[in-house]
């Protein structure tokens, strides 16, 4: 947020003072059921809840269904609800879901084919859908769309339906008040605090005397949302304590990540025996593809009915980590668990710079927590730079 503009910056005619970008403005509890209404008027607002013993991404309508009174105990291959000591509605960090689940779906129809007179012909699914409304984003998560944008959507092969539905999201980010056991977006500069790409921000304020939450104005249609709730100005004890929530979780961090050199490091080190080692460990099970959430690996399948008159292409999630991934004709490319987690951490840290200018992780830590045998992509990097070398035989295919 902001922290030197405390007010709105322009008047009305009338002398009204107008919410603009970068603004800052205070809500209660009821102003943030006064915003999840306003959104639901023609928006699906999606926010975290709890089920199934993990918060998760789900439709919310009331503030009853977030995460009241919840935390998140995060460790490598270990996660937990516990109960807080509060009321807090966002006092955790990230679940096993990401964004992506919406905006990149596990499973999409690409095209149908249907039989007729004339032959055949192909219809391409409508990207017309409700519009999206993320309540509770993280900086790191916000970072993670951005990097999905290079992928879908820069460039002359741009993915129309992930464009409609980025495009069309309303993202109210909240900053982080705790950090996970396993996180370290301090170390990618991808957090705690969300800086841009959100319509709205919050940092939630709950000290035992009050239960609040400071805005911030991200775009125009943020501003002209939160001119519609009840809220007041934004004085400079509101300003102090936010920036005391920041600077509290920015020192919680679980994990760090030396991101110094690291690209050329892990290039340079396609034949460490540590690639082996990992590899004695790994399972080659694909979660921390699949919770990642910025991994766009995909496959493709064709299905048709019996009759023959009808026919699809559907898209579905995939992962380096599967030995057809890589399969070409007489056989796949990377067939040991050793050179299938050195391509993924090789991608994620380093040659995702060369294809899209960024890194490809945004510090989560949901690949350390959901790693059945709690394998650390920190730990992993950092084992290779106290001992780099070029030679040997190690981690092939």
């Amino acid at each position: 947020m902001s922290q030197n503009v405390s007010e709105p910056a322009t008047t009305s005619s009338d002398g009204t003072a107008l919410l603009v970008k970068g603004a800052t403005a205070v809500i209660s509890r009821e102003g943030l059921q006064a915003l999840i209404d306003a959104l639901a008027a023609d928006h699906c607002v999606l926010g975290p809840t709890v089920r199934d013993g993990a918060i998760v991404y789900d439709e919310i309508a009331k503030l009853s269904q977030l995460p009241a009174g919840w935390t998140d105990n995060q460790d490598a291959g270990r996660y937990r609800l516990e109960r807080r000591a509060d009321d807090a509605l966002f006092g955790f960090a990230v679940g096993p879901e990401s964004w992506k689940r919406f905006l990149h779906p596990p499973v999409e129809t690409l095209w149908t084919a249907r039989r007729d007179s004339d032959g055949f012909s192909i219809e391409a699914p409508s990207v017309t859908q409700r519009k999206f409304a993320f309540i509770g984003v993280r900086a790191c998560e916000i970072h993670a769309m951005a990097i999905q944008d290079k992928v879908f959507s820069a460039g002359a092969y741009a993915d129309a339906g992930y464009g409609s539905r980025r495009q069309d999201a309303f993202i109210v980010a909240v900053n982080c008040g705790d950090a996970g056991g396993t996180c370290f977006c301090v170390s990618m500069g991808t957090g705690p605090q969300a800086e841009s790409g959100f319509d709205l921000a919050l940092t939630e304020l709950h000290d035992g005397s009050r239960h609040d939450f400071l805005v911030e104005v991200g775009s125009d249609e943020g501003a002209s949302l939160l001119s519609r709730l009840p809220q007041r100005r934004a004085d400079d004890a509101d300003l102090k304590a936010a920036a005391a929530v920041i600077a509290q979780t920015r020192n919680q961090m679980g994990r760090t990540l030396d991101t110094d050199g690291i690209k050329d490091l892990l290039q340079a080190n396609a034949n460490h025996p540590r690639w082996d080692d990992v590899a004695a460990r790994c399972l080659t099970c694909g979660n921390c593809t699949m919770v990642c959430p910025t991994c766009f690996c995909t496959t493709v399948e064709d299905h048709s009915d019996l009759a023959g008159a009808t026919a699809e292409r559907v898209r579905k999630w995939d992962s380096c980590f599967t030995l057809d991934f890589s399969y070409l004709h007489g056989g796949s490319v990377r067939q040991s668990g050793s050179a299938r987690y050195r391509q993924w951490i090789t991608h994620k840290l380093a040659s995702w710079i060369d294809q899209f200018g960024t890194s490809g992780c945004v510090g989560c830590g949901r690949c350390i927590t959901w790693c059945p045998v709690g394998i650390d992509i920190t730990e992993e990097a950092a084992a290779i730079r106290a001992h780099p070398t070029s030679g040997g035989q190690h981690g092939g295919t």
